[in-house]
């Protein structure tokens, strides 16, 4: 079994793993766990295998907690990091590549907020909402890391623009995150449809309706916070 390398999950005692038959097994005594973080040593030790990959799912989510390796595997190519992380050359390679992230990540930034003002749409008279509005919407999605429908890949910008705005809407203007809302099948899908057609018609007001001034609007009154 050391010699094969294979996706586990933790299991208890914590020093075990769960194979994907679901036995138990520990790892070979002269093995060790790498945590999770170093992205680029995670993935030599994986082709200097064998390796069992600990991953555990949290929510939709299925997330790494190490690796389990040759010790002297992991010591060697650590040393093998820290020194190449001390040269210059690699050094100036990751600045370099920072800079095109954040590059990168501004121009995102501005097209999603874009979009996100497309979709809405509002009526000149309400420009000023619109662009609190679509800062709010942008600043709460866009960040890398964020999880957000923001980031996925699987829609296009302006699909992502539109879930986003529902998406707050439905945190910042509704009762949603205080809902007791039954474990039922299909239940949260249905409320969350119910409350984005009030959001979408909320919105409607704002596209068609220049002189639209309610002091109570949910939308004004989570704007203001």
């Amino acid at each position: 079994m050391p010699h094969e390398s294979r996706t586990v999950a933790p299991t208890f005692p914590y020093d075990h793993v769960k194979f994907e038959d679901g036995t138990k097994h520990k790892p070979p005594a002269d093995w060790a766990l790498l945590p999770p973080g170093d992205a680029a040593l995670t993935k030599r030790l994986k082709e200097a295998g064998p390796t069992w990959t600990v991953k555990q799912r949290k929510g939709k989510r299925i997330v790494s907690l190490g690796v389990w390796g040759p010790a002297d595997t992991i010591a060697r190519l650590k040393a093998e990091r820290e020194a190449e992380q001390q040269d210059p050359a690699y050094l100036r390679k990751l600045e370099a590549s920072r800079a095109r992230a954040a590059r990168a990540q501004e121009a995102y930034v501005a097209t999603f907020r874009a979009e996100v003002l497309a979709f809405l749409a509002f009526d000149p008279a309400h420009a000023a909402l619109a662009d609190a509005l679509a800062a709010a919407v942008t600043a709460h999605a866009t960040p890398v890391g964020s999880g957000t429908v923001a980031r996925t890949q699987r829609i296009g910008v302006d699909e992502r623009a539109e879930a986003a705005v529902i998406a707050w809407m439905r945190h910042q203007t509704t009762a949603y995150d205080h809902l007791s809302i039954p474990r039922v099948k299909g239940k949260r899908r249905e409320v969350r449809a119910q409350l984005a057609r009030a959001s979408r018609a909320l919105l409607h007001h704002y596209r068609t309706m220049p002189h639209y001034d309610e002091p109570s609007c949910p939308l004004r009154r989570a704007l203001q916070r």
